[in-house]
C-alpha cells in the first residue's frame, strides 16, 4: 500500500463542517462547471464529475437541479478558484483551496485566520515541495477484473501502480493534467465512477502532540468555516499513525 493510500485511509478524507457546507461547496463547483461548458452533463465532463460527487455526498436531486438552473441564470456569480499556502503553528504546512466571487475578501479572511492562530500566509508555490497534486477516482469494482491490466492501460495518464481497494470500490490516483482522459477511459470501459476530484497528498508528514493538534484544529476549523473555502490540506501526521 502506498503513501496516498495510507494517508487517505488514516484521515478518511475528513471534511470539516456539516452537510450544509458540503452542499454549498458542491453548488459552487456546479456553477463553475456549468459556466465553463454548459448544463448538459453528456457534453460536459467536468459537470459529470461534480454530479457524481454530489450523488456520493447524498446531495438531493432537486438541490442539484436548482444549482444547475441557478448557474444558467444571469444573476449567477462568477466564481474564481484561488489557492493559498501558509504555515500554521509548529511548522505545519497548510494548503487552502477556495472558490470566490471576491478575492479581496477571501484573501483577507484567510490571512486573518492564519494570523490569529499563530500562523502565517506564504507565497504561491511555496508548498509545492510538500504536497503532490493528484487526480483521484473512485469506482465500483467489476467481477473478475484484473487491476494490473487496468493500471497498465492507465499508466500513460500518470496513474500510479498503488491503489486503494475498500468495500467493493477502487480508488486510483493520477496526473491532474490527465483528469479528463482518465475519466473518459473509465466511462468508456463501463466503470461506474462514484467520486472524482483533485486532491493534495502530503509527502512530508509533521508529528505533533495532542496539545499542538488541538491548536492546529482551531486554525483549520476557522479556515473551513469560511464560505469561500473549498478544501484545506495539511501535513499533520494522522493521529492513528502516531506511536
Amino acid at each position: 500500500m502506498g503513501r496516498a493510500f495510507e494517508y487517505r485511509k488514516a484521515t478518511k478524507l475528513k471534511r470539516w463542517g456539516n452537510m450544509a457546507r458540503t452542499f454549498t461547496r458542491i453548488g459552487k463547483q456546479i456553477a463553475i462547471a456549468v459556466k465553463a461548458n454548459g448544463p448538459d452533463p453528456d457534453n460536459n465532463p467536468h459537470l459529470r464529475a461534480v454530479l457524481a460527487n454530489a450523488k456520493h455526498e447524498n446531495m438531493p436531486k432537486d438541490t442539484v437541479e436548482r444549482a444547475i438552473k441557478k448557474a444558467m441564470g444571469k444573476d449567477q456569480k462568477d466564481y474564481k478558484e484561488m489557492n493559498y499556502e501558509g504555515y500554521g503553528p509548529f511548522g505545519v504546512a497548510i494548503y487552502v483551496e477556495t472558490a470566490t466571487d471576491n478575492t479581496t475578501r477571501t484573501v483577507a479572511n484567510v490571512r486573518s485566520a492564519f494570523n490569529k492562530n499563530n500562523g502565517s500566509l506564504g507565497t504561491s508555490g511555496s508548498l509545492d515541495f510538500i504536497f503532490d497534486h493528484r487526480s483521484m477516482f473512485t469506482f465500483k469494482k467489476k467481477e473478475e477484473m484484473d487491476m494490473d491490466d487496468l493500471i497498465l492501460d492507465l499508466i500513460d495518464f500518470g496513474v500510479e501502480d498503488e491503489y486503494d481497494e475498500e468495500e467493493g470500490e477502487i480508488t486510483i490516483y493520477g496526473d491532474p493534467k490527465a483528469f479528463s482522459q482518465i475519466q473518459n477511459y473509465l466511462e468508456e470501459n463501463g466503470f461506474e465512477v462514484t467520486s472524482s476530484e483533485f486532491t493534495r497528498i502530503p509527502n512530508n508528514l509533521k508529528e505533533v502532540t495532542e496539545e499542538q493538534r488541538a491548536q492546529l484544529d482551531k486554525l483549520i476549523e476557522r479556515l473551513e468555516d469560511d464560505e469561500d473555502v473549498q478544501n484545506v490540506y495539511s501535513n499533520i501526521q494522522p493521529a492513528t499513525e502516531e506511536k
